[in-house]
């Protein structure tokens, strides 16, 4: 189950909190059933606030054929596994380890969810009470898929990476008929994304545009464009993560290490607490360094009635004095008494300065 607070402030659009990490396993299992648990249990221990799985059978997102349609071009990222189902079959998690991953997860409180990616695995998820329900980019489409997820009336994560805006107006509409709580991720369907290709500036038009909360569907390999995220007020980074041993699972290649994820949350945060809010009030801290300031200052020995200039009254460190501002007003006047080098400069120490306060 997702914690209440969490649920409270995940979806709000303008949430003062640090961006929720949500470790995505995809097939980072290893093929494995020991191995996924191990996964949630490391995921929990560096610090993920949610974990995700994908929920879909060969069979329920492709078919089996070697045809020029479902045959991986040269230029896949998987075009080793030659067709799509053969590819499907090696990254999917078979559905009785889904119940199995969201019992331990749940066992560790660590929040779990999920992205369907047709009506029958919608019908498992509910089975075990999934909280969230992520569109995946490839399906922004469809939108007899959107619908079965927002009319359970759980929120909907919806990721950018294959989205035009006619896309995703429809996508909103359904989920808006629905009240279901929104947010966009924004995503580049690269598997990895060069850093450049990421067009982060899109996060606050995507707010001002749909009015929901936004994140980050991050497959870069560093952290550069979560730190960028976090700046530009994402609610939440979602990125795939693997063990640190696993240099076999489909997706290792493109994803971040979990013992790297404490480094992340920390870097985050630090970012997150350095953006504050904006304002010009002086903070406490800075203050002991006022006298770093420049002030008017007497430099020379004067005399009553000795004139001002720039030989002996200066701009200076530190603060006590008068404003610099003031110096060609005073030039060429009068002081009113002897005055010792190193005094600050003051209005009462200038003939006739009602004249020129």
């Amino acid at each position: 189950m997702i914690k209440q607070n969490l649920l409270d402030t995940l979806f709000d659009p303008y949430s003062p909190n640090v961006p929720a990490i949500c470790v995505e396993m995809s097939g980072n299992h290893q093929g494995s059933e020991e191995a996924a648990i191990q996964f949630a249990r490391a995921a929990k221990d560096a610090g993920a606030d949610l974990l995700k799985l994908q929920v879909y059978r060969p069979d329920t997102i492709t078919i089996k054929s070697d045809r020029e349609d479902f045959r991986l071009s040269k230029d896949n990222d998987w075009a080793e596994y030659g067709t799509l189902y053969s590819l499907y079959e090696q990254a999917h998690t078979p559905w009785e380890w889904i119940k199995t991953i969201f019992v331990e997860a749940n066992s560790i409180d660590l929040p779990v969810w999920a992205s369907p990616f047709d009506p029958s695995a919608v019908e498992l998820l509910e089975e075990l009470n999934c909280p969230y329900y992520k569109i995946a980019s490839p399906e922004i489409t469809d939108l007899g898929l959107i619908e079965t997820c927002a009319r359970t009336g759980k929120p909907i994560v919806m990721s950018t990476g294959l989205a035009s805006v006619n896309d995703l107006d429809d996508a909103v509409e359904v989920v808006s008929k629905y009240g279901s709580p929104l947010m966009i991720l924004k995503c580049v369907s690269a598997y990895p994304t060069p850093v450049q290709d990421m067009n982060l500036a899109t996060i606050p038009w995507l707010r001002e545009k749909y009015g929901c909360a936004v994140g980050l569907s991050d497959h870069t390999l560093g952290a550069e464009a979560a730190y960028a995220a976090t700046a530009l007020g994402a609610a939440m980074i979602e990125k795939h993560f693997r063990l640190p041993d696993d240099n076999s699972s489909v997706d290792a290649a493109f994803s971040m290490c979990l013992d790297q994820l404490p480094g992340l949350k920390a870097s985050l945060s630090a970012i997150h607490s350095a953006i504050g809010e904006a304002t010009m009030e002086l903070p406490e801290i800075a203050k002991p360094s006022l006298s770093g300031r420049r002030s008017l200052y007497v430099v020379k020995n004067m005399k009553a009635g000795e004139v001002l200039t720039n030989d002996n009254v200066r701009s200076i460190r530190p603060c006590f004095g008068m404003a610099p501002k003031y110096l060609p007003l005073i030039l060429g006047r009068k002081v009113t008494r002897d005055i010792l080098a190193g005094e600050r400069m003051a209005w009462d120490l200038i003939e006739g300065n009602k004249e020129i306060q």
